[in-house]
């Protein structure tokens, strides 16, 4: 099979079916080399719903999209075969069902030594896929972590598993590495101070927006951490952006990073080994003008890129 997108010359990108990057729609154990996936579940939010419908939104979304990098110098989608392999099985109205059904799925996928990204849903749907890269590796993993969100939180309303608490248990259970962990774009008030007990405690470098605009852009890259030593995992939370570059979010923060800064550092990471990534918490009911779809699409491309 050719992985190459549909012409949009033969086909306008207005139209022909959806798929990320009207790249060809194929089956877990095709023959490409990136898999981008959807995650169809919002059954983790404390705020406002929607995110389930982000996989079929950004897919309309990134027909606009194309291949060339000007600042890499080559055609992403011509260095690698990247292909549409659907979404995810979930149960919307079951969180257990769906955990194990995402652990199962990105399982199988990564038994046929494949790269993703995928495209959620809510932030909770990132744990599973942790679970299962870990079953793979053997290892805890190096994680970078974009967020206006420490994700460390505890149990709400009596349950352990929401998108507020996902980076705690992926600790916790040893799916990452604190001491190769990241969170970039944290913000905002907390419920108190006591929120920084566990980030403090197990030594996670937190990076907030006034680490970034105070010392400027062009420093703060200049001090990104290289990520050379075992798998890494990339999960890019969308409320990470100022609610001004992405209004269709579930728990929206202002004084948030724009599109560029963003753009900026995912191009200047260095990562050996990474092994897959995410982009989460879109939620094209409180979307304006697709504005948050095309935010995450620029993330999909510049995160295919990385890979």
């Amino acid at each position: 099979m050719e992985y190459k997108p549909i012409s949009g010359r033969e086909f306008p990108r207005f139209s022909a079916i959806k798929t990320f990057f009207r790249l060809p729609h194929v089956e877990v154990d095709a023959d490409y080399d990136v898999g981008i996936v959807g995650i169809p579940y919002d059954g983790g939010v404390s705020y406002r719903p929607g995110a389930r419908f982000a996989p079929t939104k950004v897919r309309e979304a990134s027909s606009l999209g194309r291949g060339f990098h000007w600042s890499r110098g080559y055609n992403v989608l011509e260095q690698k075969k990247v292909a549409d392999i659907g979404d995810c099985p979930t149960v919307p109205i079951d969180q257990a069902q769906t955990y194990e059904k995402i652990e199962n799925f990105f399982s199988t996928l990564l038994q046929y030594n494949k790269k993703f990204v995928s495209i959620g849903g809510d932030h909770s749907t990132t744990l599973p896929v942790l679970r299962a890269l870990k079953k793979k590796y053997q290892v805890p993993l190096g994680f970078i972590h974009f967020d206006a969100h420490l994700d460390t939180y505890p149990a709400a309303w009596g349950c352990e598993y929401h998108h507020g608490s996902f980076v705690r248990h992926a600790i916790e259970e040893k799916l990452i590495d604190p001491k190769k962990t990241i969170q970039i774009g944290i913000r905002g008030p907390l419920t108190g101070k006591d929120d920084l007990d566990f980030v403090n405690k197990h030594g996670i470098q937190v990076i907030t927006v006034d680490d970034i605009r105070i010392q400027g852009l062009e420093k703060f890259i200049l001090q990104l951490p290289q990520f050379s030593q075992g798998p890494t995992y990339l999960s890019f939370d969308i409320d990470c952006l100022d609610p001004a570059y992405a209004p269709g979010t579930g728990t929206p923060v202002v004084g948030g990073l724009t599109t560029y800064e963003t753009q900026r550092i995912l191009r200047a990471l260095k990562i050996d080994q990474l092994v897959g990534a995410d982009i989460v918490e879109v939620s094209p009911p409180y979307d304006t003008s697709e504005i948050t779809a095309l935010a995450a699409v620029d993330t999909l491309f510049e995160l295919l890129c990385l890979l």
